[in-house]
């Protein structure tokens, strides 16, 4: 056992929050809907739609019964809209392929569609308490501070990285489980990216980072996203046009929505090449 997991397991019993995903009473498709939200994505944002689309599909098989365009429609503002698609296609494909049953193993489920090593992962643990290694975000800098002494990791997983991470797994499945949950919450509420809160980290005597005064990062720099102005933006606004309307919308409406022709041309055509759009007969525009 590493020194690390008697107090990051004793935090989290006592600070974990309490999610609709985490617990015994969550389904497999509960924690599976999660995870298409979380990326990219806070927890605030995600929680009532989470919530809506629980109420509203239940189980794999009530969302794929229904189209793609009204997953679409009910993933609302989340963002990165494709994940709708996605998850929509995954759940067709547990219908078919599993029963309707979310699968327990990494292999059947990285075999869906959408589904990539990280959703695996992460499904296999949290929703089946498989022993995988889980790295998004919040674990990655965790690990970079407290193992590494570095302020952040690399841009993309390193092969040392996982060996660190895998390294340290519990080797007791159940243990293993949490042991990922727990170090994903400590770094979304403590080892947080700006201003982490060492004073109230329980291995804040173990961290390398800490203990070599914090060095700042020096690797390449951060991408930081922008919003206004983007194709991401116009594609946004050109989608709540659709999302909002009954049926199709002729292109007249949605000059409205986005003033640029050009801008809006590109973005209408690369919504129909991703399938979150169809062109009607008539010329118009509809969820698919």
């Amino acid at each position: 056992m590493s020194a690390l997991h008697d107090p990051v397991l004793a935090w989290y019993d006592d600070h974990a929050r309490e999610l609709p995903w985490r617990g015994v009473q969550a389904s497999a498709w509960s924690v599976m809907v999660s995870e298409f939200m979380l990326q990219q994505t806070p927890v605030a944002r995600v929680l009532p739609v989470h919530e809506q689309w629980l109420t509203r599909w239940p189980t794999p098989g009530d969302l794929a019964a229904e189209s793609s365009g009204e997953a679409v429609r009910a993933w609302g503002r989340l963002g990165y809209p494709r994940r709708a698609l996605r998850l929509h296609a995954a759940a067709t494909a547990i219908v078919a392929e599993h029963g309707g049953e979310v699968p327990a193993s990494y292999d059947d489920l990285r075999a869906l569609p959408g589904i990539g090593d990280y959703t695996a992962a992460a499904i296999a643990t949290f929703a089946h308490g498989r022993r995988h290694v889980v790295l998004d975000t919040n674990v990655r800098r965790v690990l970079a501070r407290a193992v590494s002494g570095v302020e952040f990791p690399a841009a993309s997983v390193t092969r040392a990285e996982r060996d660190v991470a895998q390294d340290l797994l519990p080797e007791d499945e159940p243990t293993a489980a949490t042991w990922s949950v727990a170090v994903m919450e400590l770094g979304a509420l403590v080892c947080t990216a700006a201003n982490p809160r060492c004073g109230d980290c329980p291995v804040a005597g173990l961290c390398a980072w800490r203990a070599a005064g914090k060095p700042s990062y020096d690797g390449p720099p951060r991408k930081v996203q922008t919003w206004a102005g983007t194709d991401r933006q116009c594609r946004g606004r050109l989608l709540a046009v659709l999302r909002d309307a009954e049926g199709s919308v002729p292109p007249g409406r949605l000059e409205t929505a986005w003033a640029d022709e050009a801008q809006r041309t590109r973005c209408l055509a690369s919504l129909l090449a991703d399938g979150l759009l169809v062109r009607t007969d008539a010329g118009s525009y509809a969820l698919p």
